[in-house]
């Protein structure tokens, strides 16, 4: 993979909407390489700032005409492909104004998929394991447009938020009404 033919690809790419990649993504797009070759083309574009490390195994072209401010929720939907997530929990409460506190360098995530915290360039995705039926997933979350992940509703977020056993001293009760 030389730096001329990945930019190129990337752009492709870019022009499909799609700019967030993990190692698996990116080795189908460079079928050619071997392992090896692939491994180090790959630290090479890291190196030279064409792709940015977002976390272990998932990298982003910031350059992308797609690139937006959902990057990190873009991200969750890469890691936990196959999988149903939502913005829930202190996030989504924060954003309803339920809660004082905003969380800054965080998003709570609830997903049908395996719990974890993961560190990446653009802040920590909390996955909180939920055995939610996906159809009481669709019924209690909302898709707005522009944003890749559904939104759990004031009343799923607060129900997440006891299910799980969160601190509920920093709800404002008045504002669920």
């Amino acid at each position: 993979m030389n730096k001329e033919n990945a930019t190129n690809v990337l752009k492709e790419q870019d022009r499909q909407g799609k700019y967030i990649f993990t190692n698996r993504d990116l080795a189908k797009l460079f079928p050619e390489d071997s392992f090896k070759t692939f491994n180090e083309g790959l630290q090479r574009l890291v190196k030279s700032g064409i792709l940015k490390r977002a976390c272990r195994d998932v990298y982003v072209n910031e350059d992308a005409r797609q690139f937006d401010s959902y990057a990190i929720e873009h991200i969750v939907k890469t890691l936990r492909r196959g999988e149903y997530n939502y913005v829930s929990l202190e996030s989504m409460l924060s954003e309803y104004g339920v809660i004082s506190q905003i969380p800054i360098d965080r998003i709570t995530i609830m997903t049908t998929g395996r719990k974890g915290i993961y560190k990446t360039a653009y802040g920590v995705i909390e996955f909180t394991h939920t055995k939610r039926t996906v159809k009481d997933i669709l019924n209690n979350t909302i898709k707005i447009n522009e944003r890749p992940l559904r939104m759990a509703t004031k009343q799923a977020a607060l129900r997440d938020l006891k299910r799980v056993g969160r601190n509920m001293n920093l709800v404002n009760l008045d504002e669920l009404v």
